[in-house]
């Protein structure tokens, strides 16, 4: 198991790459703390991991509300006594022409995608600190990578997270704590569903836009996650690993 004896704290682990990393991780021997605005789905989670013989902590947060990180972390702490990785993976996605998009709009991006990783390594890293080190994922985009059309809010809150990632691996690396950053391009979740609608597209239509030749699933992130989560990558901070089947390498002929 390669993360016995760790416990992880993921946020936006209701559905999507959150749950699949969720699960995952506690097939992988980590203990869970399961975070997700919609408590629900929070606690939904939390059953399958415990059903499978794995520890899990449903908790209720909204990343965007400081109050809530300090109460997410000093639950897992009190339950655990630890949190060895942070996945911070919860966003909210807009899809809007650039020049449509209102300045609530942006609040509201940024107030969630960059304030909520943010506060993920605000209140974390200390607790890594004390512990001697710590490992934390951000989920960021290959939206945040290059441009595209109606996601220049969510594209601009995903390359936030890029630099912020880098200034915070170079700030802690000295306490053996490592930020790195991953960059999902096309994977079949419900974020995605959503702009396929928007354009009215299908899977296959999406898929013939990469070069691999189809859509990501959620649990090749996971793998990445579990990866960068585990002792293995040891060596590895202030890294960005582009997940995109190829898309950001350049042009199809």
């Amino acid at each position: 198991m390669r993360l016995k004896g760790k416990t992880a704290l993921i946020t936006g682990a209701g559905n999507g790459i959150g749950k699949t990393t969720a699960l995952r991780f506690a097939a992988e021997g980590a203990e869970v703390a399961v975070a997700d605005i919609r408590e629900q789905a929070a606690a939904e989670t939390a059953r399958e991991i415990e059903r499978a013989g794995g520890k899990a902590l449903p908790i209720r947060m909204d990343i965007s509300q400081e109050a809530d990180w300090q109460h997410a972390v000093n639950q897992v702490v009190a339950r655990f006594g630890q949190i060895d990785v942070l996945f911070n993976n919860a966003a909210i996605f807009l899809i809007k022409p650039l020049i449509e998009t209102t300045v609530e709009d942006w609040d509201r991006i940024m107030g969630v995608n960059v304030r909520g990783t943010f506060l993920g390594l605000k209140h974390v890293i200390p607790v890594m600190i004390k512990q001697g080190g710590g490992s934390i994922i951000n989920n960021a985009s290959t939206a945040g990578l290059v441009g595209a059309k109606g996601v220049a809010l969510y594209g601009s809150s995903k390359g936030a997270i890029r630099n912020l990632s880098k200034h915070a691996a170079l700030e802690y690396a000295e306490y053996g704590v490592r930020v790195n950053s991953i960059y999902p391009g096309f994977v079949d979740t419900a974020m995605l569903k959503h702009r396929m609608d928007t354009e009215q597209n299908n899977s296959a239509e999406q898929g013939k836009k990469v070069p691999l030749g189809r859509i990501g699933e959620p649990r090749e992130i996971a793998d990445t996650v579990v990866f960068l989560a585990s002792d293995e990558s040891s060596y590895i901070t202030g890294a960005e690993i582009v997940i995109d089947g190829g898309r950001t390498a350049g042009h199809l002929r």
